[in-house]
């Protein structure tokens, strides 16, 4: 089968909270420009658009984004209005609210508790919605999330957001969230190539308390915001090379070969791209290979 008919549902699926979502989703930030926030070049808005809704075709029904993913002439948010509304009733966006941009796309300090609100108003305007499927408070590196957790659980009550994620957070910030109000899901930063313990411990607890594990940057490892990995060890390109795919396809299998509660939202502004990354969803990788893989991984901390 061809990557170009195979479709997210190859991937698995898992509930976030009572919200069913393949495996494979899309990440949003990268349909703003070829880097991250205002750097880089700018996208072209046909072809992101264009990525949205192929998305949406290829059976993707969990994107993620954030009011902040903005450059000088795009925004993730007002792309996905434009493409997507109305909305399939199975799609599930989820967005996140902690950090804060200012108009010029300057970063400012981490949003007050207070101040959440406002932040979670502006992603329902610039999505077109009366309420969020998932909103995650991004830790910026506060050393209690109870206050800014506490300011999201009201909004919950209050029906503004349906489901609560926490993002950037340690093993005792999961715990205080819990003990304030449901947590479906977890974005923390893995990759192969990117071992953390904290991350590792992060991804047994999510899969102990049943909650999504969502990695972000899974396929740029090291290379963080700035781009796609462009360097990868022989083992990868070995391995990648016996199954016919991409390394970054190998990277985004190994990610969903770490647990069923391990969602991926590879980002790209490149229909082939997106094509790719959808079919990664499909591969199944033997047990000697992931032994293979997971030795490397080990090997990088």
């Amino acid at each position: 089968m061809t990557a170009e008919m195979i479709t997210a549902d190859a991937s698995g699926t898992f509930e976030l909270g009572d919200l069913p979502v393949h495996r494979l989703g899309l990440g949003a930030m990268r349909l703003t420009g070829s880097a991250a926030f205002h750097l880089g070049t700018a996208s072209d808005r046909a072809r992101s658009l264009a990525v949205l809704r192929r998305a949406v075709e290829l059976g993707v029904n969990h994107i993620d984004t954030a009011a902040f993913y903005f450059s000088a002439t795009r925004s993730a948010n007002e792309l996905i209005n434009t493409a997507l509304a109305p909305y399939a009733d199975d799609l599930v966006i989820a967005t996140k609210v902690g950090p804060f941009r200012d108009y010029y796309g300057e970063w400012g300090t981490a949003a007050r508790p207070d101040q959440l609100r406002g932040h979670v108003e502006e992603n329902l305007r610039q999505l077109g919605r009366d309420h969020l499927d998932l909103v995650y408070l991004r830790r910026m590196r506060q050393d209690s999330i109870a206050e800014h957790f506490g300011a999201l659980a009201e909004l919950r009550e209050a029906g503004l957001v349906r489901h609560l994620g926490v993002s950037a957070v340690e093993p005792r910030h999961l715990a205080e969230a819990l003990e304030i109000a449901p947590v479906v899901s977890v974005q923390n930063r893995y990759a192969l190539d990117h071992p953390d313990p904290v991350d590792d411990e992060m991804l047994r607890l999510c899969g102990a308390h049943g909650i999504a594990f969502v990695p972000f940057y899974a396929v740029a490892g090291e290379a963080g915001p700035r781009t796609a990995a462009d360097t990868h060890d022989d083992t990868v390109r070995e391995i990648a090379r016996a199954h016919g795919v991409s390394p970054a396809q190998l990277r985004t299998a190994w990610t969903l070969h770490q647990g069923p509660h391990v969602l991926a939202i590879p980002g790209t502004g490149n229909p082939d791209h997106l094509v790719e990354n959808v079919a990664a969803g499909a591969l199944r990788l033997t047990a000697d290979e992931l032994t293979r893989l997971d030795a490397l991984h080990a090997r990088a901390s």
